[in-house]
């Protein structure tokens, strides 16, 4: 199968876009070229490549983890290490990407949203090294939940701006941001987080992050003798990690490529973040996607214990590629990532982003399933520094029943149960237990349903309506 790619207009088939207002029309447009330009040149590209391999530490390692492979049985489980990268996650590679583009576009000033508080980290360090004023927009509620990376911020020197807006989190924090750049264009440039938004966002934080998966191609060359893994399993919020790491596999179908969405708490809306596991047609931030929304056509509340995955829409590559069937999207609660990271610091040492942490579950799901000879490749999007109060608080409303590493049931043949069943105590069939509805085929056959319209997004262009900054 040949690689997902925008037409023109920013469409990745019915998906994508431009539904911004009048007044970004003209922003968009010239940032579409500098980016367009700056893909051409060697200078650009070099030195890009330079910073991320001199200040960023990129390649980041491969790592074969050996006592979680060896306490799951079956498949090998490698971890793509993108939690060493400077400022701990992956998101440096496309804010360095971007504020070097806004330095070549002459602009002075980056303002940025964050949810898990990483790519406003990542984006206050790509400014302070290049010399750029930065602004980060976040929810009180993720401000709450992700204190020491706030401190972080403002260490960097940049401005951290409370949002008590909505359900204060993410979403909200992008409504700001967008307001600030409309305010602001002339001097300023929104420094996106993933692969989300008006076009050449989706596809420009896409490209960003190609590094992830052709490294990971690479090394498994090297270390493993193979050309290709068997799973590659990555976190999915609005999806910019896991595009990153798939990218490197579209073509080769014998790579099964598996998204992993926040189930959260359950299967009602509210309580879950998975859009494949209820969202309908919309428009949200710019871009034609999968949504989150109640049957007034309004954007849900989302609901994840990590900040990160905790968004209503979803990049709308990914719907074109669920669509294709190239790409499988499930979910994992979140008892289950929790215990997933209680099991991957018990066994390897590594405490993971909560975000990660679901994309280790997924694994600890499918490689006992496997034969020994089998690859499961992990992108291990982030390091868990910041999710450390989340964890003791969610530990300390549960009172656990069992080492989280004791996964392994000698009376079962060694067959591994669901971390959260044997933890908690829960049932063997405990879907309810945070996971979302099984993905389907909602986004299929064009089901639109009611339509959600955001404010940034022009106020009215709804599915489809091709009005005024639609883009088509």
């Amino acid at each position: 199968m040949a690689k997902t790619a925008p037409d023109a207009a920013g469409y990745f088939g019915p998906y994508g876009g431009r539904y911004v207002p009048e007044t970004l029309m003209a922003p968009v447009a010239e940032l579409a070229r500098a980016y367009d330009r700056a893909a051409k040149s060697r200078a650009f590209r070099r030195r890009l490549d330079g910073l991320l391999r001199d200040w960023a530490g990129r390649p980041t390692p491969l790592y074969l983890a050996e006592r979680l492979t060896e306490r799951l049985g079956g498949a090998r489980v490698y971890l793509k290490r993108e939690d060493l990268l400077h400022t701990g996650a992956h998101k440096l590679n496309n804010a360095l990407g971007q504020a070097l583009l806004t330095v070549e576009m002459g602009k002075q000033r980056v303002v940025a949203e964050t949810g898990a508080g990483q790519h406003g980290v990542a984006t206050a360090t790509a400014a302070a090294r290049l010399g750029l004023a930065c602004v980060v927009y976040m929810g009180t509620e993720d401000m709450r939940r992700q204190r020491p990376n706030v401190e972080r911020m403002r260490l960097l020197g940049a401005e951290v701006v409370p949002v008590d807006a909505g359900s204060r989190t993410l979403k909200d924090a992008i409504n700001e941001a967008m307001r600030d750049w409309v305010t602001n264009v002339e001097t300023t440039h929104y420094l996106l987080g993933s692969v989300l938004g008006p076009e050449p966002f989706p596809r420009m934080v896409r490209d960003f992050h190609r590094v992830i998966g052709e490294e990971a191609r690479a090394q498994l060359r090297r270390q493993a003798k193979r050309r290709r893994p068997d799973l590659a399993i990555a976190c999915v919020g609005g999806g910019s990690n896991s595009i990153g790491l798939f990218s490197a596999f579209l073509d080769d179908p014998r790579v099964r490529l598996i998204g992993v969405e926040a189930g959260g708490r359950g299967p009602d809306l509210g309580d879950h973040a998975a859009r494949f596991g209820g969202g309908r047609l919309g428009v949200l931030h710019g871009t034609r996607t999968l949504v989150l929304q109640d049957d007034d056509g309004q954007i849900a509340t989302t609901h994840s214990v990590s900040a990160g995955l905790d968004y209503p829409a979803i990049g709308p590559e990914h719907v074109a590629l669920h669509d294709a069937g190239r790409v499988e999207y499930t979910s994992v609660g979140d008892a289950e990532a929790v215990e997933a990271f209680h099991l991957l610091a018990e066994t390897e040492g590594i405490l993971p982003a909560l975000e990660s942490a679901h994309a280790v579950a997924e694994a600890v799901r499918r490689a006992p399933e496997l034969p020994a000879d089998r690859i499961v490749l992990v992108n291990l999007s982030g390091r868990g520094d910041k999710d450390l109060r989340s964890v003791l608080e969610f530990d300390a409303d549960r009172a656990p029943a069992a080492s989280a590493a004791d996964v392994v049931d000698p009376e079962q043949g060694g067959k591994v149960e669901r971390l959260a069943d044997r933890r908690y105590g829960g049932e063997p069939a405990a879907r309810e237990e945070g996971a979302a509805p099984a993905p389907g085929g909602s986004s299929k056959g064009g089901e639109r349903g009611p339509s959600a319209v955001d404010p940034a997004s022009g106020g009215g262009a709804g599915v489809g309506s091709g009005g005024p900054g639609s883009g088509r």
